[in-house]
């Protein structure tokens, strides 16, 4: 594993020796690569990191660790160093940042990946995406995951595609929303279609799906849905959440009008979650998202302390840590569900 000197300036990747290739791991300031970077290293994986401002990863506890690439991923030399000597690639790359042409550009980075990958001889490609629904007009943000996903799995590279609805744990965006609501509005008037079904997944298994999921057969090539035992619609998810979180009941009153575009700037401003992320979420939220096959865990058996509920879930991502005036933990140091110091500081449901 290659020692990153802060004091000095990037340097190019050096591949490991051949018994010992790297695991790249993309999207390394997300939610989940943050917290995938310690599960991977915790496993005795050789871990490299894909960012485009290194200053960005200056405080995580992992970072002499890892390896670390620095550039940007439309930028072939990036890739290029990024992906040599590399074994496996998780992809999670994703624009949400409000600009329309979201899509065109997660089309265009996801096609360089997939040319680099295969160019590089990556054995496998494991990508995080969303769970939807089939023949059916998907919002704006789940079309282009799924799309994102296809160009993936067209690459040459086995690729496996794990789609996941709403992801519980402190820092999730999905999470987060879900919280401020509850908290925020004792009754709320809210769209129909909270009546949705949906399968959430605590994160904790989403990042056991994303490790085992490396070491699959290379003639997968392919999807695959996870999402936890309960299926919910969203107004029950937040009762559900209101009880563990020892709050009054909530009064929820479905109204028709309330469309995903009104309901997104709805959301921006009772919460503290940015509108640019707030808008993707909710406009998933209209398709009933619940798993059509268990196949992932049929090949790789259900994580070890198998599958998380929603209450449990919700209870991990409230659990009260030590010394609350402290700053935040790092990754790897708390459970994934908690909140950490990579987490945004809006998330936390101060």
């Amino acid at each position: 594993m290659v020692h990153c000197d802060m004091s000095e300036q990037p340097t190019p990747a050096v591949a490991p020796d051949q018994g010992h290739p790297f695991v790249l791991v993309t999207g390394v300031t997300g939610y989940i690569g943050t917290r995938l970077v310690p599960v991977l290293l915790a496993q005795g994986r050789h871990v490299r990191v894909l960012t485009r401002d290194r200053s960005k990863l200056a405080q995580r506890a992992w970072l002499d660790q890892v390896d670390v690439v620095e550039g940007d991923a439309m930028d072939r030399g990036t890739l290029e160093r990024a992906l040599s000597g590399t074994s496996t690639a998780y992809y999670l790359l994703h624009s949400m940042d409000g600009k329309p042409d979201f899509e065109r550009r997660d089309r265009a980075i996801a096609l360089r990946f997939a040319q680099a990958a295969r160019e590089a001889g990556v054995h496998r490609i494991v990508y995080l995406s969303g769970l939807h629904p089939a023949n059916v007009r998907l919002s704006a943000h789940l079309h282009s995951r799924k799309e994102v996903g296809d160009i993936l799995m067209a690459s040459g590279v086995p690729t496996a595609v794990l789609q996941a609805a709403v992801i519980l744990g402190s820092g999730s965006a999905s999470f987060e929303m879900m919280r401020y609501l509850t908290r925020r509005l004792p009754a709320m008037v809210a769209p129909k279609w909270l009546r949705n079904r949906i399968q959430p997944i605590a994160v904790e298994d989403v990042l056991h799906y994303l490790t085992v999921a490396a070491d699959l057969p290379p003639e997968l090539n392919r999807t695959f849905d996870i999402g936890g035992p309960d299926v919910l619609t969203y107004a029950d998810m937040i009762r559900r959440f209101a009880t563990i979180d020892g709050l009054t009941p909530r009064v929820i009153a479905p109204v028709p009008v309330l469309t995903p575009w009104l309901a997104s700037h709805w959301v921006a401003l009772v919460t503290p979650v940015p509108a640019a992320i707030a808008k993707p979420l909710v406009g998933s939220l209209i398709h009933e998202v619940i798993c059509q096959e268990d196949d992932l865990v049929a090949l790789t058996g259900p994580p070890p302390h198998r599958r998380t509920s929603f209450d449990d879930a919700v209870r991990q991502a409230l659990a009260p840590r030590s010394g609350a005036d402290e700053e935040r933990p790092e990754p790897g140091e708390v459970p994934p569900a908690q909140i950490t110091a990579a987490d945004p500081d809006w998330a936390g449901g101060h």
